[in-house]
């Protein structure tokens, strides 16, 4: 039984932050030191970011608020909310994405209706409610009061892979099952000013989306392009516990992003796909084809042991996987993905677009690049995908889809 993402939705808040505007309002705050000043430019010009979108609209240089709680555009000033009003706009602005998304995802599956949805998973990092998210899907959406319903909270980045990885074991239990996967993210409610390196690199990334998709048996529409969703496996790294987190603060949640964190998946990312490329007969198969004497896969003998991946030269990964749909975390880590994995420039095109076009939405991010893969007319029946997302941890979570034409 082929279980399949379809109807793969995004959406973004309507205020546009401009990446070069924001980094000399974020380099002029006051306070800032001479080094942290020269951090800001950098890490903004090397971001591969141009623009980025926010729920919080006085984000602009003339939005005119008269009683501002995030940014002061008469005195160009950011300003120092409270984790509660933080909080507060996450309800009433998160919710509306979820529903948004949620509402084009059963748009654009005619087969399938609202009272068809057996199960709701939804998934952010950026604030909590309750009832939740996933209350308010089965409420606006008309969907039946007996569906059930999970939410994926506080898990970062990756956590839209093991929602897709859950809604896939729910229709392998009940092949009637459908599931609709919602993720919306708010980062932009916690960035910040400050001289810490950390913070000032995840005020130059994170942004806010929207994503939503349909799980389930049935197959795509005639002219509809799916994901079927093969294999999922997790691998927590070595090291790098210290190197991602996400915490919650007085003024809002902190983000712990270690400059190191390109470095750890540079030297981990081979060690991560072992297990997963493993469970699959056919890429084994090419892979060994490509140069026999050294193909041998071997997963992760302990949760924590280094997993040890010997194969073909990664430029043959290339070849027996047409697409990559890699977490863009920022575009130091798709530098050294594309390097180590020796993966074509237009293989990442759809992560570097994602970036470059809506900055890093956390968990969001990932639906992104899968929708941008199946938009694309080079993707066709059949191809394999192999998706990635990174998180706190460090934990990295894989995937591996076969594109499927109605």
């Amino acid at each position: 039984m082929a279980v399949t993402l379809r109807a793969l939705q995004t959406v973004v808040p309507p205020t546009i932050l401009i990446q070069e505007q924001v980094r000399d309002i974020f380099a002029a705050q006051p306070g800032l030191s001479r080094l942290a000043q020269r951090l800001v430019s950098t890490s903004f010009n090397v971001s591969g970011i141009e623009t980025r979108h926010t729920v919080i609209a006085e984000l602009t240089l003339d939005n005119g608020a008269t009683d501002p709680q995030f940014f002061d555009a008469r005195q160009q000033l950011l300003l120092v909310p409270s984790t509660r009003v933080r909080n507060e706009l996450y309800i009433s602005e998160a919710t509306k994405l979820f529903v948004e998304a949620g509402r084009f995802a059963l748009a654009a599956c005619p087969d399938i209706r609202p009272e068809d949805v057996t199960h709701v998973i939804t998934v952010s990092c950026t604030g909590f409610y309750a009832p939740g998210p996933d209350y308010m899907l089965v409420r606006e959406l008309g969907l039946r009061a007996s569906t059930q319903r999970y939410h994926l909270g506080f898990m970062g980045c990756y956590a839209s892979m093991p929602a897709l990885r859950t809604a896939k074991q729910f229709v392998e239990a009940d092949p009637n099952a459908v599931v609709l996967v919602v993720s919306a993210e708010l980062c932009s409610l916690h960035l910040r000013t400050s001289s810490d390196p950390d913070t000032i690199v995840a005020s130059s990334l994170f942004s806010d989306g929207a994503a939503a998709g349909l799980v389930s048996a049935r197959a795509p529409l005639p002219g509809e392009k799916a994901l079927g969703l093969d294999l999922f496996e997790t691998v927590i790294t070595p090291v790098g516990e210290g190197d991602m987190a996400w915490k919650i603060g007085d003024e809002g949640f902190e983000m712990i992003l270690s400059t190191y964190v390109p470095h750890i998946i540079d030297e981990h990312i081979e060690g991560a796909l072992a297990p997963l490329f493993a469970r699959d007969a056919s890429i084994t198969g090419q892979l060994a084809a490509a140069r026999p004497a050294d193909a041998a896969l071997h997963a992760a003998p302990a949760a924590l042991a280094a997993p040890v991946l010997t194969i073909a030269p990664p430029a043959s990964l290339s070849s027996v996987i047409e697409h990559w749909a890699i977490h863009p975390g920022g575009r130091s880590i798709l530098d050294k993905t594309e390097a180590k994995l020796e993966l074509r420039a237009d293989q990442l095109l759809p992560s570097r677009e994602t970036l470059r076009t809506n900055g890093n939405m956390s968990s969001a991010t990932i639906l992104f690049v899968m929708k941008a893969i199946l938009d694309a007319p080079g993707s066709n029946d059949g191809e394999r995908v192999c998706a990635m997302a990174f998180g706190p941890g460090l934990t990295v979570e894989s995937g591996l889809m076969t594109v499927i034409e109605g």
